[in-house]
């Protein structure tokens, strides 16, 4: 059975044909790939990710119909927001690309005391499209959200969850693996659904104390990622893919 390639559709491009059939209405760029990069001809099916799930759709000039819905579970059972303080150069279009492709619903981009890069929309946009890009390389029913730049108070405040951790390197921290297992099992068994997780990551220098006080006023939990001083690229893929192993895990 041939492999049908995954396009992600924003609702708002979701459009009543008046006949009671639901149609998208294709962007331009989305049109360029569908018929030029990949070849498909009027009548074609892909998959379109709209509003958490897939449909089966068909190609229809510059719309395509949404014909009927397809069973997926590649989500994650929790939503997992990053709060990341910004890294200096294009660092952070790595960890976009890579936390999506492991199951991260929200990224946050902090400006931290420490933070050198000041981005532009410009740079938003480009984080977006990276994000909708490995959204549908890696089979995701949601694309990301990529949030515009916040100082890290109003990124504390403005994020709460059921768990919440800030990734620091002093020595004799718990470590975040022990620790999300233990909140996780808990979880799981008492038949609690969908909680969302909020992890913190550093710049190049770590948090400030006073960063450092502010996130435990905000109940953030300290954890260390390991022994080793990892880059602050490095820091939110490492703890992505530890949250997905454990929530995977049971």
């Amino acid at each position: 059975m041939t492999q049908l390639q995954r396009v992600a559709i924003a609702p708002e491009q979701i459009v009543n044909s008046g006949n009671g059939r639901e149609m998208i209405a294709l962007t331009h760029e989305q049109q360029h790939y569908l018929t030029r990069v990949l070849r498909l001809a009027d009548g074609a099916s892909f998959i379109a990710i709209v509003n958490g799930g897939w449909w089966r759709a068909t190609l229809q000039g510059t719309k395509a119909e949404m014909i009927s819905p397809m069973t997926a579970a590649t989500e994650l059972p929790a939503g997992i927001t990053l709060l990341v303080a910004m890294p200096k150069g294009n660092g952070f279009d790595d960890i976009v690309r890579q936390t999506t492709e492991m199951g991260v619903t929200r990224i946050c981009p902090v400006v931290s005391d420490r933070t050198l890069l000041s981005p532009s929309s410009h740079k938003v946009d480009r984080w977006r499209r990276i994000a909708t890009e490995a959204a549908e390389q890696s089979k995701r029913q949601i694309v990301p959200t990529i949030g515009e730049p916040l100082t890290f108070t109003t990124a504390l405040q403005s994020c709460q969850g059921e768990k919440q951790y800030i990734c620091l390197t002093h020595p004799h921290l718990p470590h975040l693996l022990p620790s999300l297992q233990d909140w996780w099992s808990s979880w799981v068994d008492n038949g609690q659904n969908t909680p969302k997780i909020i992890i913190a990551t550093g710049p190049e220098g770590g948090w400030t104390a006073a960063e450092e006080e502010a996130a435990a006023s905000a109940n953030f939990q300290p954890v260390s990622l390991g022994s080793r001083i990892l880059r602050a690229i490095t820091a939110p893929i490492v703890a992505l893919s530890l949250v997905a192993a454990v929530l995977e895990s049971k």
